[in-house]
């Protein structure tokens, strides 16, 4: 019997890349980025599922290309990625800074609102937050620029997804991952098509408390001279105050705010 596409929880089955060396040095280096710390050879084996010979081989020459090093205790060496990565992304970024470029709207979210505020760009399944603008205060979110989380677990990437053309939607659809927060349902392609239709009568996207307990977040899109969806900004906050009239007068701000980052970029 063939799966229905649209049934919850649906993933369709991981393509072979069509290259699996490529495919496990970025494995590699996705787990090195990730590991604050370092990680051994025998640890790095370990979480990615690559044979130990495979792995030294990719390590060792991310190391010599200047991508990696390694930290000597006693007899193990622990790898982690080096800044390099940042010298190679950084013409990407510089191409088109939305950083610099929604700074003032960000600023302005955070300073009426008391939350922080974070533009977010899509970057295949996942939503990449690239620029934020803090609060004062005890109490800090974890978000920073750089943080990459699941497209359709946050208010970022739904307001995003919500604008796609169809042919770029749909390869997105079998990749929903399942939230940890207390409000977090099976993922089900037809109810999140549901929902960035509602998204799309709104104008704003709203998560409240599916990817972790207690926090919500509210975003809207901006757009590029084209008319296409260029990214979303957003606040993020504890759920209780993202609900009722302050979700209201929350959303207005932050549609507002992306109406005028559009306008920058020449929409």
């Amino acid at each position: 019997m063939q799966a229905q596409k649209d049934g919850p929880g649906f993933r369709e089955a991981p393509a072979r890349p069509p290259s699996p060396a490529v495919d496990r040095a970025l494995t590699v280096l996705e787990k090195l980025v990730a590991a604050s710390d370092g990680l051994t050879l025998t640890a790095l084996a370990r979480t990615t599922a690559i044979p130990l010979a495979t792995c030294a081989s990719i390590v060792y020459t991310l190391e010599q290309r200047g991508y990696a090093t390694r930290r000597v205790v006693g007899r193990s060496h622990f790898w982690r990625a080096t800044m390099r990565l940042y010298d190679l992304a950084a013409p990407l970024i510089r191409q088109d800074d939305l950083s610099e470029v929604a700074q003032p709207q960000l600023r302005a979210l955070a300073d009426e609102l008391r939350m922080p505020a974070h533009v977010g760009v899509l970057d295949g399944a996942s939503v990449v937050y690239v620029a934020k603008a803090a609060t004062p205060g005890f109490i800090q979110f974890d978000t920073y620029p750089g943080k990459v989380s699941p497209f359709n677990l946050t208010a970022l990437g739904r307001a995003i997804a919500a604008y796609l053309p169809d042919a770029e939607l749909e390869p997105l659809l079998g990749q929903l991952s399942a939230g940890a927060g207390p409000k977090a349902k099976r993922p089900s392609v037809r109810a999140f098509r549901a929902q960035l239709a509602k998204v799309r009568q709104a104008g704003y996207a709203l998560e409240d408390e599916e990817e972790q307990a207690d926090i919500a977040c509210v975003a809207a899109p901006f757009f590029d001279a084209e008319g296409r969806v260029n990214g979303s900004v957003g606040v993020t906050g504890f759920a209780r105050d993202l609900a009722g009239r302050k979700l209201a007068s929350a959303a207005e701000l932050v549609v507002r705010q992306g109406k005028e980052i559009s306008a920058k970029l020449g929409f």
